[in-house]
């Protein structure tokens, strides 16, 4: 792979960093796990969608800019590079958007897509259960047809973003005599239908960043299943490949944490070690392999290619990356006072706290591992 970038994408990411350096806030927004702070970065996702510039990749009629995969890496990278906001919308735009442009129908396509953009929509995940986390084929809760729509019952859990959604989109048994990964079907719920309860769940931060759902007889239209009755694993799937692979976490995002961590490191080279400055090195020597890699994925992708179970290595390496990261600034910060006290190691700390959680979230590591034993190297069960 031969990496220059072109003329076309040198101006494009001129425009990116001088539309951004003059429009990012200038100090950082609450989290957006509060109701203010949901607010503010509902507010910024606005700003971002009226500059053209909420979702890149899609068209032009759906809230997008025409832009290519390349293009949204370099846009991503410039993002990161202006310390803009984290995305509060990111379970619709990275995740459910591009899985509604690959099974939606053209009027599911013109109705959510563009209120997605905007955020004028905010989407949480209902896919996790009480007895379905991991082993998400385990989902009981169910929505059985009756006439126009669905009659939806049961519960999810750890519903990300669901504190202050509008929407969740999740997986639900429509058929309820069959078993496992048969009989599913994907989705899409306002949640301010009656019969639906929201109960906000306390982050490690005290934060509402998740919640519980439950659904007690919740009529759906029928019309906002997305794919097929009773195919929403093959739609799941394709969900969670955009999670694992490509579209959630971008390399940029691990890049400038790299960055951080080689800074952080010079500031205190005193406290440092040859062994710890080997362990940073190699991190940042990660950060610049998954970019790589990220870039011969779209490559793929652009030449016709599909993200298959290699998405399972690559949420492996990103989740450990990331978490190997914010371990070893810890570890250099070591003595600097209280984080309450020292702004740098707050952040590094809050940081390490969610870095904690990528190993579990989008299927843990463990059953990653498993696919990659089972589909990439062919081993038995």
């Amino acid at each position: 792979m031969e990496l220059r970038y072109t003329d076309e994408q040198r101006a494009f990411r001129r425009e990116a960093r001088e539309w951004l350096e003059a429009n990012v806030p200038s100090g950082p927004l609450p989290s957006f796990d509060t109701a203010e702070g949901a607010r503010l970065h509902r507010e910024w996702e606005a700003k971002l969608n009226a500059g053209g510039w909420a979702m890149v990749p899609w068209p032009v009629e759906f809230g997008g800019r025409g832009a290519d995969l390349f293009e949204w890496l370099i846009f991503e990278e410039e993002y990161y590079r202006a310390g803009a906001p984290k995305r509060i919308n990111q379970n619709g735009i990275f995740l459910l958007g591009p899985t509604i442009m690959e099974f939606g129908t053209k009027q599911q396509k013109a109705r959510f897509l563009p209120k997605m953009a905007s955020s004028e929509e905010v989407w949480a995940q209902g896919w996790s259960e009480p007895n379905a986390g991991s082993d998400m084929a385990n989902i009981q809760a169910t929505a059985l047809r009756d006439g126009g729509h669905y009659i939806v019952n049961g519960q999810k859990t750890w519903a990300s973003r669901g504190a202050f959604a509008d929407w969740l989109f999740g997986m639900f048994r429509s058929d309820p005599d069959s078993e496992r990964h048969r009989g599913l079907s994907f989705i899409l719920v306002p949640l301010n239908l009656p019969g639906i309860t929201v109960r906000p769940i306390p982050q490690l931060d005290g934060l509402p960043g998740f919640a519980e759902v439950f659904f007690d007889d919740v009529r759906v239209p029928a019309e906002n299943r997305l794919g097929e009755e009773g195919a929403g694993w093959r739609v799941a799937m394709a969900t969670a490949g955009f999670e694992r692979g490509l579209m959630l976490r971008s390399p940029a995002r691990f890049q400038h944490t790299a960055q951080r961590l080689v800074s952080l490191c010079r500031a205190h080279r005193e406290l440092v070690g040859e062994a710890l400055q080997d362990e940073v090195a190699r991190c940042w020597i990660g950060a610049e392999a998954y970019a790589l890699e990220t870039y011969r994925t779209v490559s793929k992708l652009l030449a016709g290619g599909k993200i298959g179970s290699e998405s399972s290595l690559n949420k492996v390496f990103w989740s450990e990356l990331d978490l190997r990261m914010h371990e070893l600034a810890l570890q250099i910060l070591g003595e600097c006072g209280p984080a309450s006290e020292n702004a740098a190691a707050a952040e590094w700390l809050d940081g390490y706290l969610f870095a904690l959680s990528g190993p579990i979230y989008a299927g843990t590591n463990e059953i990653q591992r498993n696919i990659i034993a089972e589909r990439i190297l062919g081993m038995p069960r």
